[in-house]
């Protein structure tokens, strides 16, 4: 065995094996003190993906949840209103009743029926027009507006809410008019070169929208289009190689539409523009829409203008009131007047899911007096009811009749949807919720039980290694006994 004084080996191996009992005793107790595995994504990388992702779920069903007892209460308000409804129907019929009993009644009776009916219609229609959950009106035929697209073709998605060109929306088709369309930026190089597999011959670097790239001598244009298309995503832009006359040279395109999305090119080296900068910047579409309203005239026109978000699509149009729809490319080319979507009143829509396309969409009955009780005289509802006449009241038993069977299938279908899908879907989420938990508290919880046993361990190890640290230094002592010899 050799002996050295200026390196001891059997130290440093201890020291060695000390630091790293040291690191496990650190991390074990930062799992105990936490209560958690995984306190950083280095303590178990694919695990933490996973848990975040269920994390994620997780907190999607808690807000799925809250959502669907919103839907819940909103439907028992709604519910609550239609039986005030049905109530002033079932008080109104009897005073049809009696009105119809002209052998007993007299004119002053009749009259004193027909101003409590009248009374009582107005109270339908204040209940029609006053119901609302927060600030959205639940049964005046707005609330939960859907659009359903006709021409997927032209048009992705639209949304409207209540409200369009300042009146109240109703239902009916969506009819578009562009008036411009939407661009994308770009910038066609003017280097040109005989075909693309020419080779530029110089050692350069160009700029593409903040992201450098850099050429070689032995770099082709094909390679140069390949080197900016590889990076496109974090650019924006995309290269393609165009005809320049009897030559080629490089265009760059946006990805994507509109005003916000630009190309700033610059190149000091003069490689492939003989100026050092070129810029580009797109177009936000512009159309004209028309839709139903309840307003008069029921026909309204405004205008959509693409682009308004700070990352938003050109080809996305919004309009005042939070009205958008979104064009394809397609629909972006088509000038002429098109027929897009069908918008439907007193529709809602609930997310009742922790995902997209995980939501139920129910329509909300309009209850106001004209719309009550319409299938029994031809021309007339709740609204017109006379029951000064022996006609009017034996006609008024029948409207009357009709609404109270309306109103009662309106309601039961209302407590269907309560019961079958948002009372339903809340336990169903409360058992996913549950499980997903437990299983995301497998990954990411600590076991303490284990820990304490690690902990342990790791503590006996750190204080046998400082013992064995100290022994390991007083070897270099064992050359003194050589030297007094």
């Amino acid at each position: 065995m050799s002996l050295r004084i200026n390196t001891n080996i059997p130290a440093l191996t201890a020291l060695r094996n000390l630091q790293t009992n040291a690191t496990g005793y650190q991390q074990s107790i930062s799992r105990l003190s936490s209560g958690m595995r995984i306190n950083t994504a280095a303590d178990d990388p694919a695990g933490l993906i996973i848990s975040e992702g269920m994390r994620a779920q997780i907190a999607g069903i808690n807000q799925a949840m809250r959502n669907s007892q919103d839907a819940i209460n909103m439907s028992k308000t709604a519910e609550g209103a239609l039986n005030e409804v049905q109530r002033l129907l079932n008080d109104m019929r009897a005073l049809a009743v009696n009105s119809a009993n002209t052998a007993v009644v007299d004119s002053n009776t009749l009259q004193a029926n027909q101003s409590q009916i009248r009374s009582s219609i107005a109270s339908i229609n204040r209940i029609a027009e006053q119901t609302q959950f927060g600030t959205k009106k639940l049964l005046d035929g707005t609330a939960g507006v859907l659009a359903n697209v006709t021409s997927s073709a032209n048009v992705n998605s639209i949304y409207m809410g209540g409200t369009f060109a300042g009146e109240s929306i109703a239902s009916g088709p969506m009819t578009v008019t562009r008036v411009s369309a939407a661009t994308r930026a770009q910038v066609t190089l003017d280097r040109t070169f005989a075909t693309a597999n020419s080779v530029v011959g110089a050692n350069g670097s160009f700029v593409v929208n903040g992201y450098s790239f850099s050429t070689s001598s032995s770099d082709t244009l094909q390679s140069i289009v390949n080197k900016i298309n590889a990076a496109s995503n974090t650019t924006g832009v995309s290269a393609d190689i165009v005809a320049a006359g009897p030559n080629v040279s490089i265009q760059l395109s946006q990805t994507t539409y509109g005003a916000q999305h630009k190309i700033d090119f610059f190149d000091a080296t003069g490689l492939l523009n003989s100026t050092p900068s070129a810029q580009s910047t797109g177009a936000d579409a512009v159309y004209s829409v028309q839709a139903t309203t309840n307003g008069n005239p029921p026909i309204r026109t405004a205008l959509f203008t693409g682009g308004r978000g700070p990352n938003e699509s050109g080809l996305k149009l919004t309009d005042t009131y939070g009205n958008s729809f979104t064009l394809t490319e397609n629909g972006n080319n088509v000038a002429a007047a098109t027929q897009i979507g069908m918008i439907t009143e007193g529709q809602v829509r609930f997310q009742i899911g922790a995902f997209s396309d995980q939501s139920v969409s129910f329509g909300l009955p309009t209850v106001y007096a004209n719309r009550l009780g319409v299938n029994s005289v031809p021309g007339d509802s709740i609204e017109t009811l006379d029951v000064t006449t022996q006609t009017g009241a034996q006609n008024a038993m029948k409207i009357i009749d009709d609404a109270i069977t309306q109103l009662a299938r309106m309601r039961g279908e209302l407590g269907s949807f309560q019961k079958n899908f948002l009372e339903s879907t809340s336990r169903s989420l409360d058992i996913a919720k549950e499980n997903l938990t437990a299983t995301e508290s497998s990954i990411r919880d600590a076991d303490m039980a284990e820990e304490i046993t690690s902990y342990t361990r790791m503590q006996i190890l750190q204080q046998s290694g400082m013992s064995v640290l100290a022994q390991a230094n007083q070897l270099p002592q064992q050359v003194l006994q050589l030297l007094r010899q």
